[in-house]
């Protein structure tokens, strides 16, 4: 994963100069595209056997959001994108499949912004990744990233009175690693497509989730940020411990959610990051449509809903 590499450098490079909440502010128009290929069997095989796919059946619903990262990535560490990448946080995700895709077909993968929309904690940009087979488009999904700063009244304070520079606040250095960081969401991602306040579905299993499941996780998706990484590496950040990849906790629950070709849509929301290693409870109602990732004492670190074909349920 080269190319992520020199785009997290790039990013840690360039975020210092940009000022998250101007007024002016504007998206790129470029359009990252990586021309129709085969998916990789042995890395797709690595993916699933770590998020709990079977081998067999349609390409897992979250895998082109991992083929796309680089992508992403590049586009949001250029300078024309308007927000500091080491302040984003990942608080939602919203895949839309079109049709169950296969393994064997290539895939033409392409990124971009497509607004940015005011937030109580600062400013939510919105980024979408398209797959086609043939011109056709067959996947897409959108994520909303968070880019905390103060928000300035008409008069250019913020509501406590103090001037406003546009800046993320610097309490906020455990979120500061890549747009990946489905870390501390907390529920702030758009009523739309966050789901409803969660906590009270049924628990289904148990998963006991090993102190390098980070660094399992991340040589199969490209995402080696520190925090997922070592302990050591993660105090960094401000975390005790290393924690799980929230793109992980979205698989992991995917995989438990039946036949992916009867699935229309997705949302989750991340509301807290789960510090490795742990132990958490996958929770879901009769229809597995609505389901939660719990931690200890009833923590909830990830709610989603998902929909079906008429007349398919989930697993039961």
């Amino acid at each position: 994963m080269t190319s992520l590499t020199a785009s997290l450098a790039r990013g840690a490079l360039t975020s210092p100069f940009k000022r998250a909440g101007r007024p002016d502010a504007t998206l790129p128009p470029d359009r990252p595209t990586r021309p129709a290929a085969p998916v990789a069997p042995g890395p797709l095989a690595a993916y699933g056997r770590i998020c709990g796919f079977t081998e067999s059946g349609p390409l897992p619903l979250t895998y082109p959001h991992v083929l796309a990262f680089p992508l992403t990535m590049r586009l949001m560490t250029g300078h024309a994108f308007p927000l500091p990448v080491l302040g984003l946080v990942h608080t939602w995700i919203e895949i839309t499949p079109h049709r169950a895709v296969t393994s064997a077909e290539p895939l033409e993968l392409t990124v971009y912004a497509e607004k940015l929309t005011p937030h109580r904690r600062g400013t939510e940009v919105t980024m979408v990744t398209e797959t086609r087979v043939g011109g056709e488009l067959v996947w897409e999904s959108r994520s909303g990233y968070l880019s905390r700063h103060r928000q300035a009244t008409p008069d250019g304070t913020t509501p406590d009175g103090t001037a406003s520079d546009g800046t993320t606040p610097t309490g906020t250095a455990p979120d500061r690693a890549t747009p990946e960081r489905a870390t501390a969401a907390r529920g702030v991602g758009p009523a739309t497509t966050v789901p409803p306040a969660a906590g009270g579905l049924p628990a289904r299993t148990e998963w006991r989730l090993p102190g390098d499941l980070g660094r399992r996780y991340g040589a199969v998706s490209g995402d080696r940020n520190p925090i997922h990484l070592h302990p050591l590496t993660a105090r960094l950040f401000g975390f005790p411990r290393a924690i799980a990849h929230g793109m992980w906790t979205v698989a992991r629950c995917l995989a438990e959610a039946g036949d992916p070709s009867s699935i229309r849509s997705v949302r989750a929301g991340f509301r807290a990051p789960v510090l490795l290693p742990a132990t958490v409870t996958y929770a879901a109602d009769a229809t597995g449509n609505a389901f939660e990732l719990r931690g200890a004492k009833g923590r909830v670190h990830l709610v989603g809903t998902v929909t079906r074909q008429a007349g398919v349920s989930g697993p039961g």
